[in-house]
Order: structure tokens, then sequence, then C-alpha cells
């Protein structure tokens, strides 16, 4: 054979190796054999050909039965094609086997899948974490505002990860189990005297029901005095009485003025009457005269009483006059 043929031989020969080893991670192999992980050449050609990046499930698949965990490829590659993160999963198993946790490879992949991070939750379980709320407002029966914060030692439940409520329904349902507490206190000094009774209280309401979280204590933090409520509110239902008053008093001085104008209006219809009708006695009392109807004696005696009748209609006047302006100020003085 020639220099050509054997050359044509070799190059043959390393595209063929190329060729194999772009389908084959030999690496990974030869990593997971070393590490007495059970997986065949076959099976890292199959991940290839699903487009499954072999090294996010060896390498994991590695750490996982170094730390005496039962996983196998198939699951780990279940759950990255589902969408999951496989490191997450598998370091949340060997945190939860060496504290002594019952998690299963099934509950870690839900709770991953759930959108949770699984690796924390399982760091939470061991080490509990405090959740401080912000300031809450509550009033006690005194009408003294009391405010509050709360820190709430909370530690994950791995059971109701998956479906149970979170942080906020946890802070949520403490500053109601606060405002309840301080708004049945007698008086707003009970509270700073004893501001465990709060958290004792609260803790009793089981406020972890439904929740991702298992609570262990509530501890209050600093309790401080706000605004006199109570006050406010009288000082604020006095002005509303004020322009109750206010108002009520204006209705019965507009009344008392139409009135006014209204007696005003017949005095003065009475007073047209009286001259339309004091304008036709000179002329009865001629035509009287003229007759003989009336004598002189007669006419006298009359021109007397009409003076009586005019003197006892000044006094008349002035008396209305009194009695109106005395009505115009009592109500001013309402």
């Amino acid at each position: 054979m020639d220099f050509l043929g054997i050359s044509v031989v070799i190059i043959a020969i390393i595209v063929l190796i190329a060729i194999f080893l772009s389908f084959v991670p030999l690496g990974l192999w030869v990593s997971a054999v070393s590490a007495s992980v059970k997986v065949s050449i076959f099976s890292l050609v199959g991940m290839r050909m699903r487009r499954v990046r072999a090294d996010r499930i060896i390498r994991p698949l590695i750490k996982a039965q170094k730390a005496g965990m039962n996983v196998n490829a198939n699951q780990l590659e279940s759950h990255l094609l589902s969408g999951g993160h496989v490191d997450n999963v598998v370091d949340a198993l060997i945190a939860a086997h060496r504290a002594n946790l019952d998690l299963s490879f099934e509950r870690a992949a839900a709770i991953d899948l759930a959108g949770r991070n699984v690796f924390e939750a399982v760091k939470m379980s061991v080490t509990p974490k405090i959740i401080e709320t912000p300031w809450i407002s509550a009033v006690a029966i005194d009408g003294i505002e009391v405010r509050v914060i709360a820190k709430v030692t909370v530690r994950a439940n791995l059971a109701r990860l998956v479906g149970g409520a979170g942080e906020e329904t946890i802070i949520a349902r403490v500053g109601e189990g606060i405002v309840t507490t301080v708004g049945s206190s007698q008086n707003h000094k009970s509270v700073l005297e004893n501001p465990d009774s709060i958290s004792r209280t609260v803790l009793s309401k089981g406020l972890d029901n439904g929740t991702a979280f298992e609570i262990l204590s509530i501890d209050i933090a600093d309790v401080d005095i706000g605004r006199n409520i109570g006050a406010n509110l009288q000082i604020q239902q006095a002005e509303a009485d004020k322009q109750i008053a206010q108002a009520k008093a204006e209705e019965r001085r507009a009344a008392a003025i139409a009135k006014a104008e209204e007696m005003r209006a017949e005095v003065e219809k009475m007073k047209a009457k009286v001259i339309e009708a004091e304008a036709e006695v000179p002329m009865a009392m001629a035509e009287a005269l003229k007759n003989g109807n009336l004598g002189v004696i007669d006419y006298y005696k009359l021109q007397n009483v009409q003076a009586d009748t005019a003197m006892k209609d000044n006094i008349g006047k002035t008396d209305l006059t009194k009695i109106l302006q005395k009505q115009q100020q009592n109500d001013k003085n309402k």
C-alpha cells in the first residue's frame, strides 16, 4: 500500500473517531466508571440523541450515589426533561439525608416543579428562618393606638410545601392576631406591661394551618404608643354635633324670618284695606250730614273715636316691631 492509501485510511479513522466522540461523551463515561456509577455507553448516546446534556445528568448522579442516595439516571433525566433543576433536587436530597429528614425523590421533584427552591426549603427545615412583620397598628378598648413589631420564627414544612401558603400569609395572620389581642385589652397599659401575652395568644391560634411553614415562636420585638384614637373620634363627633346644631339653628332662624315677613305682608294688606275704608268714610259722613242722618254732636264723637283708634294702632305697631326685633335677636344668639 502506497503512502496515499495509508493517508486515506488514517484520515478515515480520524473522522470515525471524531464522529464517535461527538455522539459519545467519553470523558463523562470514564468519570462515571471511575466513581463506580453504572451507566453504559449506549445510555449516553441515547441522551445525546434525545438532546439531553449528559453532564447535567451524570455529575449530579455521581454526587448522589457518592452520598449514598438511591437515585438512577432515568429519574434525573425525566425530571430534567420536565423542566426541573436536577442539581437543586440532588443537593436537597443529600442535605435532607444528612439531617435525617424524610424526603423522597418524588416529593423533592414535585416541590422543585412547583416553583419552589427545594434546597432552600430543606435548609430552612434544618435552620429556622425569622420573619419580621412591619409595624402593626391596633387600638385597645380605652381608645389608645398600640403599634407592634413581631418576629416570627418559622421552619419549612416539607409535607405542605406544595400547595401551602407562603410568608405573606404568615405575616397577614400574625397581624390579624395582634390586632384582635390588643383590641380585646382593657387599656394600652396592660399591653405595655405584658407584651408576651400577645405572643402567647397569637401563637395559640394555630396560624400555620394550610401554610408551607411551621411556626415555632412569635416574639414581640417592639411596642410603641400611637395616637389617642378614642379622643379623636370624640372630637370629630362633637364637631359633627356642632355642625348639626348650627344647621338646625339656621333653619329655625330662616323659618322665623319667613314667618315675620308673612306677618308683615298680612299687616300691609290690612293697612291697605283700612286706608281704602278710611277713604270712603269722609264721603259717607258728608252724605250723612247732607241727608240729616248725622248730627254735629255725633260727628265730634266719631272724631274722638277715630283719634283713640289711631293712638292704639300706633301703640300696636310699636309692640309688633319690638316683638320681631326680639325674635331676631334670639335667633342670632342661638
